[in-house]
């Protein structure tokens, strides 16, 4: 329960659908109680009739984001669990900011009839950067939508005829781990490298269309070795987990983007694999291109993790542990 002192607000909201407040208010109303575990409000319902009480800023975030809520899922906006936590945090850090603005720019994939949209401003921003710019560098923990992101807009853009290959590609180094080492022939090798992209791309393909844009040569996953020597037109490439590639091998890659291509890189520069003493060549390129026209740098923090809000934490603990060391 909230302390009552001088400074508590009552505000009082009414609401006229009554199918848009029970999918606001949610099962049981746990996102009334989701909103008074975080902001520390007293929620009382009465039927389609709410009040909020608590200090003033806590009860201005909660009506913003019960009203702007309400809006969106009259509009069709399908409101989950993890949507009311990103609207706090969102309007809690900027209380001028537009839930519909973010949650509404949507990435439509019609071959599963569905909408992938940003959940938090860096999403939108990150998208943004994407549509507009022709070579971007999403940078940032896991857990805030980098590379899903950037395969919903490669996917979108290739169903609407903008593109006509995509190109998917990672460097087949991780946690100190290499091919030879791995069974099976070169493909069976490789796979291990490659499965979050295919699982990315399952999220809003059928496996069976992504097999056959894959013997169509509309798709291509692939390391990132196999792009050496060959010049991309007319597609959509993505380079993932970058922090693990060399100088050199980011150099080769960047310089593959062809005629009416467009490239995003990303990558976590906190979970480098390379050898000890060897330099990743995403930490030199955010150095060496972080000021040239028409390429966007875009950086992720803790903050923009949208998985289980359990990561956030897991998140946070480890760059504090890291500063500390």
């Amino acid at each position: 329960m909230t302390k009552k002192n001088l400074n508590t607000k009552v505000i009082r909201l009414d609401f006229e659908d009554n199918k848009a407040v029970r999918d606001l208010f949610g099962a049981t109303d746990t996102h009334l109680k989701s909103i008074e575990k975080s902001l520390g409000v007293d929620i009382h319902v009465r039927g389609p009739h709410v009040r909020i009480e608590g200090e003033p800023s806590d009860v201005r975030v909660g009506e913003k984001v019960l009203n702007e809520l309400y809006q969106m899922i009259r509009k069709g906006y399908p409101i989950m669990g993890s949507d009311i936590e990103q609207a706090i945090k969102i309007l809690t850090r900027n209380s001028q900011a537009s839930l519909e603005s973010i949650f509404l720019d949507t990435i439509f994939i019609p071959a599963r009839k569905k909408a992938i949209t940003p959940r938090s401003p860096a999403q939108k921003t990150y998208i943004d950067a994407i549509r507009n710019n022709d070579l971007v560098f999403g940078i940032g923990p896991a857990g805030t939508g980098k590379t899903y992101l950037a395969v919903a807009v490669a996917v979108a853009s290739f169903l609407k005829k903008e593109y006509r290959k995509l190109i998917l590609c990672r460097p087949a180094v991780e946690a100190g781990e290499r091919l030879g080492f791995l069974p099976g022939d070169i493909q069976e090798k490789i796979d291990p490298y490659l499965r979050p992209l295919y699982d990315a791309l399952y999220d809003m393909l059928d496996p069976s269309q992504v097999q056959r844009m894959i013997e169509n040569d509309e798709i291509e996953i692939a390391p990132l070795a196999f792009m050496r020597g060959r010049t991309l037109h007319h597609s959509f490439v993505i380079l993932d987990e970058a922090q693990n590639c060399t100088p050199m091998q980011m150099k080769m890659c960047l310089t593959r983007l062809g005629v009416d291509s467009k490239m995003v890189v990303t990558g976590d520069v906190t979970q480098i694999d390379l050898p000890e003493g060897q330099v990743s060549g995403l930490l030199e390129a955010m150095r060496i291109l972080d000021d040239i026209e028409g390429i966007a740098m875009h950086q992720f923090s803790e903050v923009d993790v949208v998985r289980h809000p359990l990561v956030r934490r897991l998140v946070k603990a480890y760059e504090k542990n890291n500063g500390e060391n």
